[in-house]
């Protein structure tokens, strides 16, 4: 979880040293922009919590999936800049949430139609892998 906790400020320094003019780039050309990862980011923490919570009282919880295109279609449409605070106080929300979960918790089964079966940690994990692949990408745009 610690990578979790680490990204808002990672992610701050990114978006400082990307500028505005920075977060109209993407890479490879015709990929997602800066400015459309942060908007995605964002997204993914409110669908986060969601399944969070859901996984927690629900029993054998089946995850309901979302495609990311379809929800990146409206991200030229809003101002990104809206994107960062609404990141961090969602992920500071999550990672509270987080605290209170007792430790036996994180072995609770849950069901991804598209990955199969999991445990409550397994979401928690995947969270810190996607915050490290987008870090990355945001990473070589900033260079």
């Amino acid at each position: 979880m610690e990578q979790a906790h680490d990204t808002p400020a990672t992610l701050r320094q990114l978006v400082a040293r990307l500028g505005p003019d920075g977060m109209k780039r993407s890479y490879p050309e015709g990929k997602w922009t800066a400015a459309q990862i942060l908007c995605h980011l964002a997204d993914v923490e409110i669908a986060w919590g969601f399944r969070l919570r859901q996984s927690l009282t629900q029993d054998h919880h089946t995850i309901q999936p979302f495609d990311q295109d379809d929800w990146a279609c409206y991200y030229d449409a809003v101002d990104a800049t809206l994107a960062f605070p609404a990141f961090v106080a969602l992920r500071a929300w999550n990672l509270a949430f987080l605290d209170t979960v007792p430790a036996e918790e994180f072995s609770r089964p849950v069901t991804h139609p598209e990955r199969g079966a999991m445990t409550f940690l397994t979401i928690v994990e995947t969270i810190a892998g996607h915050d490290l692949n987008h870090l990355e990408q945001l990473k070589r745009l900033a260079r």
